[in-house]
C-alpha cells in the first residue's frame, strides 16, 4: 500500500528549471546549470551511467538479506528506480521529489518503471516526508542537489536523526556527497553522531563524488566475508563490487581482518 503521506502547505524554495541534453546514446538531466544530475543510456536504461550512482550501490555488500522497501530522496532522472526494478524487482520503492517538473520529465523521457504496488512517486519535500516513515523502510538513498550544491536540509542534524528513525532494525542510509565541498568533514561528523559512529565512505571513480553509508546496527566488517560477497555481487549485478571494497578499505582503513568505520 502507498504510504499515507499527503503534502500539506509546504513552504517551497525556488525550484530550478529542468534541462535535457543528449550525447550519443546518453540522455542527461540538468537542474538550472550545465552540471549533469542524472544520465540514462537509452539503449540500456537500467545501466547506472554515472560513477557516483554505482558507488551508492555499495550498501549491498552489507546486507544479510535483501530489503523489502527502499526510499529514494530525490528522483532525478530515475537511475536508481530503473536499476532496482531491473535487478531487485521484488523490492518495493518509494521515490520522493519536491520538483513537479523533474517528476514529469522523468516520467516522459527517462523510462521509469510502471507505478504500481512496487514503485510509487511522491511529490514532496524529502526532508519533511522522511519524518513520517518511522521504521518503515530498509534503505534510504539520498541524492539531493539543486544544480550547484547539496540541499542544506538533507545534510542537517535533524535530517540524519529523522532518517535513523525511519530505518528498520538493520537499515542503511546512503547519500551522495561531493568531497570538494569544504563542509564535507562537518557533514561526516554530523552523520557519525547521528549513527553512533557507524559510517563508511565509498569514493566514486570520477568527479570527486563520494557515497556515504550509515548503519542502524553494525554490519559484518570481516574482510574475508566482504571479499566473497563482492565476488558474488559483481557476477550477479554487473557492478564492480570488488573495486568498491578496495576503495572502502583504502578510504576507511582496516584493523586486522576487519574493515574500519570512518574515523574523525
Amino acid at each position: 500500500m502507498p504510504h499515507p503521506y499527503r503534502r500539506k502547505h509546504l513552504r517551497r524554495r525556488a525550484l530550478p528549471e529542468v534541462g535535457i541534453s543528449e550525447s550519443g546514446n546518453i540522455r542527461s538531466l540538468h537542474l538550472g546549470t550545465p552540471t549533469v544530475q542524472s544520465a540514462m543510456n537509452v539503449d540500456n536504461p537500467a545501466e547506472l551511467v554515472l560513477s557516483y550512482s554505482r558507488a551508492m550501490m555499495a550498501w549491498l555488500l552489507f546486507v544479510e538479506q535483501l530489503p523489502r522497501h527502499i526510499t529514494q530522496i530525490g528522483l532525478g532522472g530515475g537511475s536508481f528506480a530503473r536499476w532496482l526494478a531491473a535487478y531487485l524487482p521484488d523490492v518495493r520503492q518509494s521515490a520522493v521529489d519536491i520538483n513537479p517538473q523533474v517528476i514529469a520529465v522523468a516520467r516522459s523521457l527517462f523510462a521509469l518503471p510502471p507505478e504500481n504496488e512496487y514503485f510509487e512517486i511522491i511529490e514532496a519535500d524529502g526532508a519533511h516526508y522522511i519524518k513520517t516513515v518511522r521504521g518503515g523502510t530498509d534503505v534510504i538513498l539520498t541524492d539531493g542537489f539543486d544544480g550547484e550544491q547539496i540541499i542544506d536540509a538533507l545534510v542537517s542534524d535533524e535530517y540524519f536523526a529523522d532518517c535513523r528513525r525511519a530505518l528498520s532494525e538493520h537499515g542503511i542510509f546512503v547519500s551522495n556527497w561531493w568531497q570538494g565541498d569544504k563542509r564535507y568533514p562537518h557533514f561526516c561528523a554530523r552523520l557519525r553522531y547521528a549513527f553512533d559512529g557507524r559510517v563508511l565512505a565509498v569514493p566514486a571513480e570520477t568527479h570527486g563524488n563520494v557515497a556515504v553509508l550509515a548503519f542502524q546496527t553494525a554490519p559484518v566488517l570481516l574482510l574475508d566475508t566482504l571479499k566473497k560477497r563482492a565476488e558474488q555481487l559483481s557476477a550477479q549485478y554487473g557492478l564492480d563490487f570488488k573495486r568498491m571494497l578496495a576503495d572502502l578499505k583504502a578510504t576507511n582503513g582496516s584493523k586486522g581482518r576487519s574493515l574500519c568505520f570512518q574515523s574523525d
